[in-house]
């Protein structure tokens, strides 16, 4: 069996309902560049709390199929959050980070249509004309993924947190590797 990216909906995260699945997640040795590791739930519901209350920071559960809750997704305004002042934003430049939680039963490809769901939701809006990311430069699987769905890395960059690798996408190049596959 395989993931497509038609197979998930959205929907707005409650950080009061999720924080205890968002725990489980965040905290998972494979979530490590979350840097949430040692968060109890408390923790995790107030960071999502946080985020809730932010105009500039949002934060969404992809659901699968059967209506479960199967990743999460963040966006944000990187002139106002994550990248301020670490680059030059340019109009329509909307942040985005994702999470596919830990599984004792991988399915070939979720991630894959996992993050080509969340580009192309964020492409939704005509108002993105670029999505900016800034993972950790050691996490080599994110970067394959960004860049099959038509990431450009730039260049790294320096975040209070962790040294990143900023990478760029467009609508145009998100719907040629989208097309090519």
């Amino acid at each position: 069996m395989t993931a497509t990216a038609t197979a998930f909906a959205f929907r707005a995260l409650d950080p009061l309902r999720d924080a205890e699945l968002l725990h489980r997640w965040v905290t998972h040795p494979k979530a490590a560049y979350w840097m949430m590791q040692d968060a109890q739930p408390e923790d995790v519901e107030r960071a999502y709390r946080e985020i809730a209350a932010d105009e500039h920071h949002h934060a969404l559960l992809g659901l699968g199929e059967d209506g479960r809750s199967v990743f999460l997704m963040e966006y944000y305004d990187p002139v106002h959050r994550e990248l301020a002042g670490l680059y030059e934003p340019e109009p329509g430049d909307v942040g985005m980070h994702f999470l596919t939680p830990a599984t004792d039963t991988p399915v070939h490809g979720f991630t894959k249509a996992v993050i080509t769901a969340v580009v192309a939701r964020l492409f939704e809006d005509p108002a993105t004309r670029r999505i900016v990311v800034e993972p950790d430069v050691r996490n080599t699987a994110v970067h394959t993924l960004n860049e099959a769905v038509g990431f450009v890395p730039v260049r790294e960059i320096q975040k209070p947190e962790k040294r990143a690798l900023l990478s760029f996408c467009t609508r145009e190049r998100f719907e040629r590797a989208v097309a090519a596959v």
